[in-house]
């Protein structure tokens, strides 16, 4: 593993955690749910790099971990591990209603080939794997990308 992958990957996962030890900015994560008429899906929403390679979990919405084995994306990627979202969980999003996570992210994943995805599921319907895929670029902050299921739209601000 060549040492700049290896910086990138400690930037994304100390810059939430440990804001001085890289370069970091606020970004916000707006993330809108279609009237689906289920009970409140978990999102994970994790981040790959230019090989499509995992290189850190940024929020987890949803706290039951028996249920983020539907989360396959992110399951496959981290194997499952819960060590990987310790410290960045919140509950389950409703059908019809958003959620916003302003977080530190490493500058260096931006225009750097790095994609974000988030992963779906809701109890007792389909899951949606990779549901949204967005490359983080600078010209990426603000536009909004819809989802295929249960994410009506996506948009990450810098």
């Amino acid at each position: 593993m060549k040492i700049k992958s290896i910086l990138a990957m400690l930037a994304v996962t100390t810059a939430l955690t440990i804001p001085g030890l890289a370069l970091a900015g606020q970004v916000t994560l707006t993330t809108n749910m279609r009237n689906y008429g289920g009970d409140g899906a978990y999102l994970a929403y994790y981040v790959t790099d230019a090989q499509g390679k995992y290189a850190g979990s940024l929020w987890m919405a949803g706290g039951k971990t028996r249920y983020y084995e539907h989360l396959s994306g992110w399951y496959r990627a981290t194997g499952g591990n819960t060590s990987e979202i310790s410290g960045i969980t919140g509950a389950s999003v409703g059908s019809g209603r958003a959620l916003k996570i302003t977080l530190d992210l490493a500058d260096t994943l931006f225009d750097a080939g790095y994609e974000l995805h988030i992963d779906s599921a809701v109890e007792d319907m389909r899951d949606s794997p990779n549901e949204i895929v967005v490359p983080l670029t600078s010209a990426g902050s603000g536009q909004a990308v819809k989802g295929s299921r249960y994410i009506a739209n996506f948009t990450y601000t810098r």
